[in-house]
């Protein structure tokens, strides 16, 4: 039905609204736009494909950038791994991004999750003043929970 995925979308703008999310409003508006002017059949698998690889990168570039500004040097780095704090948040990266690694192998093998992955994440951001990471991560953490439940059954 072409008339679903507008309704859809609105739906999501709506909820966007309310929640007063930028990101989420600056989203489903470019997806609206795009869909409007007829460019959807070309490009939304194309942003499918690679958009989370252009939102982690740029994710990378904000993280990095205080080292390249100069405000995090070397003696920053060492000083930081004398606290326990600083263990625990190295620890944690290496988690989050072998839970992000089953994510992608959960997404690919099964996309119809993405539904209630994108959902989750929609309520998160929109309700809870979350951060729009969720797919990923939380196809990571789904992708554990079922190896987990499969070791058990």
């Amino acid at each position: 039905m072409v008339v679903e995925p507008f309704l859809f979308l609105g739906l999501l703008l709506v909820i966007a609204l309310v929640a007063k999310n930028q990101s989420l409003i600056i989203a489903v508006s470019v997806l609206f736009v795009l869909k409007i002017l007829g460019f959807d059949s070309k490009i939304f698998s194309y942003i499918q494909g690679k958009g989370i690889n252009w939102g982690v990168t740029i994710i990378t570039i904000a993280v990095l950038a205080p080292i390249a500004s100069g405000e995090i040097g070397f003696k920053d780095l060492t000083g930081a791994f004398k606290t326990p704090y600083a263990w625990i948040a190295l620890i944690s990266g290496i988690l989050v991004a072998l839970l992000a690694k089953g994510g992608v192998t959960l997404l690919a093998a099964d996309p119809h999750i993405t539904t209630a992955l994108v959902l989750g994440t929609i309520l998160a951001v929109s309700i809870f003043k979350g951060v729009a990471v969720g797919p990923l991560i939380g196809a990571g953490i789904a992708y554990a929970a079922m190896r987990f439940f499969e070791f058990f059954k």
